[in-house]
């Protein structure tokens, strides 16, 4: 004690200061300040083009889109943490490290462009709170502590498999029939939750996002829900669309919805006064899973599914055995929807129809690093 009365006055003034910071630091890390179920608003209309990086037609072979690297929002500055298997080797689990530290690069740049975007949209009024709605789509598994927001036709059957794998409901993916995956998987969505368990599985959880191409997504659903025989789509949305949008419709394509075009499809798809509403099948990601709203860890892509899938369940810890599964159970005999198959059914549109499309799907593109697809858009 003497000793500190004998401290000159400056020295006094310090050493208050450097105490009053500890506190300060110490008080934020228990309590962070910052909502967790907040975030920016994206404002009504199209950003300017600049933001979207002139690249070639992503639909043909060799583009590559741009990438820009930063931190993870909830990471700060450090790259994602890789978790392992505690039972698995350290020398197995960094096996192949050129690869892993590819796939961080990879994600981290994948979150910094999408970062860049949506704080390129500034909110229009201050904040706003993510709704229940907003996390319908996302699927929660507890025991591996992971967030999987479901989006139609970028493989979420073979994710609902794998999630119902991971909770201990099937012992392999190989014995999930598709209706018992969609249907009676048992699985919890993020909005089944009260308020406190929902912002503790968006602080805590590995939240985990898969997208594709706009394009090429939007081709797939059409194909499998108007091509092939379909006892809900056809007379919910095909009699709608015929009804709206078909001259002289004859009176069974009216009755049984069936038939509808692919131009069709999408008259219905730009009407602001739809006949039948919006589906998940076709809804733009950037309102399925909110990615401005919440801060996804892990994004993946359709294009490297089996790539980017594996990777994330290697770093969760999944049992070894455990692969993201290759199975098309719906309309087995058709081929997969690519880049050459979308390619046809867009040049069935007029070049104003392909335009207003990409403008309907901008947002996805511009969030997710994806090229005009197509020479002829602007």
């Amino acid at each position: 004690m003497k000793l500190l009365r004998s401290l000159p006055r400056p020295l006094w003034y310090l050493l208050l200061l450097g105490v009053g910071s500890l506190l300060l630091l110490v008080h934020l890390q228990h309590n962070p300040g910052v909502p967790v179920l907040e975030a920016p608003g994206w404002p009504a209309q199209k950003k300017a083009a600049a933001a979207f990086r002139q690249t070639d037609a992503g639909l043909f072979p060799g583009s590559t889109p741009v990438l820009h690297l930063c931190p993870d929002p909830l990471l700060g500055n450090k790259p994602p943490a890789v978790k392992h298997n505690p039972n698995m080797p350290l020398k197995s689990a960094l096996s192949g490290g050129s690869e892993v530290l590819q796939q961080l690069r990879t994600q981290e740049s994948r979150r910094r462009l999408l970062g860049d975007v949506c704080s390129e949209h500034r909110p229009v009024r201050g904040r706003r709170r993510v709704r229940l709605q907003q996390v319908s789509r996302v699927y929660v598994e507890d025991r591996f502590q992971l967030l999987y927001c479901e989006v139609p036709k970028v493989g979420c059957s073979n994710w609902k498999r794998v999630l119902m794998v991971l909770g201990g409901r099937a012992r392999s993916t190989q014995d999930i029939p598709h209706d018992a995956a969609h249907y009676g998987n048992q699985l919890r969505r993020l909005d089944s939750y009260d308020r406190a368990g929902i912002a503790k599985r968006l602080r805590s959880y590995t939240k985990v996002l898969f997208v594709r191409e706009p394009f090429e997504r939007l081709v797939s659903a059409f194909r499998d829900k108007f091509e092939s025989p379909n006892s809900y789509y056809h007379p919910v949305f095909g009699r709608a669309i015929i009804s709206r949008y078909r001259a002289n419709a004859t009176a069974a394509a009216l009755e049984t919805g069936a038939g509808v075009t692919f131009r069709e499809f999408v008259q219905y798809l730009l009407d602001e006064q739809r006949p039948v509403g919006m589906d998940i099948h076709w809804e733009r990601v950037s309102q399925l899973c909110s990615p401005c709203q919440i801060h996804y860890n892990f994004i993946g892509k359709f294009e490297s599914l089996q790539e980017d899938a594996n990777f994330l369940l290697h770093s969760i810890g999944a049992p070894s055995n455990l692969t993201f599964p290759d199975f098309k159970d719906r309309n087995p005999l058709a081929e997969r929807t690519s880049s050459r198959i979308t390619l046809e059914y867009f040049s069935q549109l007029n070049s104003t129809e392909r335009q207003k499309v990409f403008e309907f799907y901008y947002r996805d593109y511009l969030m997710f690093s994806y090229p005009k697809p197509l020479p002829d858009l602007h």
